[in-house]
């Protein structure tokens, strides 16, 4: 059963995540605006056999509306100091979307020796081709951020959810201020800054993707030693959300091969 608890970061914001299970230590961090327990899936299926954290971050989930931070170098250090918090030697550190960007900036700024394994899913890790960007999203986001929250959340899945989980990831997405959530979705740094954090560091790296990038997938599969990737093209951006088995199946490989 996953029990809730929380620690402060270094700047004084209260910071919330889950933990289900025993062994080593799997943590999730979810996407823009979106809670921890969008892993729900993920939770339950490995913690049977490892330490599940499921981490809100800085504005997310259940932690503290925070009155800055809303960037990625603070929270990889809001990462950064969880493991610390956790007290364990290594993690495998599983970031989607916006999270991938976080899990790269914590091994940019502060290395890898507490990282067992990546696991990377859905969004550009800097490698060729450039990814599409996302449209008229910000325009919208300004002009019906209710509408634009309840469309996002609704085009992150293939498949069909119920309405009542459609309605409760839209409310915990809008909890997230909005200029934050601005701030969450500008970058200083330039896409090679993720290029240099993934190739940097030598620890696996598993590599999950949707159609759109479907080719960074390739190169880094190629150049890059120690990756695995896979394209899931019948999925949605929460890919592991549209097909659980599949996405469970590919980090129960990936954990023992990296944590043997």
């Amino acid at each position: 059963m996953a029990q809730a608890a929380e620690f402060r970061s270094s700047d004084g914001v209260r910071l919330h995540y889950t933990a289900a299970g025993a062994g080593e230590v799997i943590v999730l961090v979810p996407g823009w605006t979106m809670p921890a327990s969008i892993w729900a899936p993920q939770i339950a299926h490995l913690a049977k056999n490892y330490r599940v954290i499921a981490f809100d971050p800085r504005s997310q989930g259940e932690s503290q509306i925070a009155r800055s931070g809303h960037n990625v170098e603070r929270r990889a250090k809001d990462i950064g100091e969880l493991i610390e918090h956790l007290r364990v030697p290594r993690v495998v550190l599983a970031g989607w979307s916006l999270g991938v960007l976080e899990a790269l900036a914590y091994v940019q700024t502060q290395g890898d020796s507490r990282i067992a394994g990546l696991v990377l899913v859905d969004n550009s890790v800097g490698e060729d081709p450039v990814s599409k960007g996302g449209g008229n999203f910000m325009a919208r986001l300004r002009a019906d951020r209710k509408q634009a929250m309840a469309q996002f959340v609704r085009e992150m899945f293939r498949s069909t959810q119920d309405e009542a989980y459609y309605a409760a990831l839209t409310k915990q997405a809008l909890k997230t201020p909005y200029q934050a959530s601005v701030q969450l979705l500008t970058f200083k740094q330039p896409r090679e800054y993720w290029r240099t954090a993934v190739y940097g560091t030598t620890k696996p790296v598993l590599y999950v993707v949707t159609e759109r990038l479907r080719g960074q997938a390739e190169n880094l599969l190629r150049k890059r030693p120690a990756t695995r990737a896979e394209v899931f093209d019948s999925a949605g951006h929460a890919l592991f959300v549209d097909e659980p088995q599949r996405f469970n199946a590919l980090l129960d490989e990936f954990l023992v091969e990296t944590l043997r």
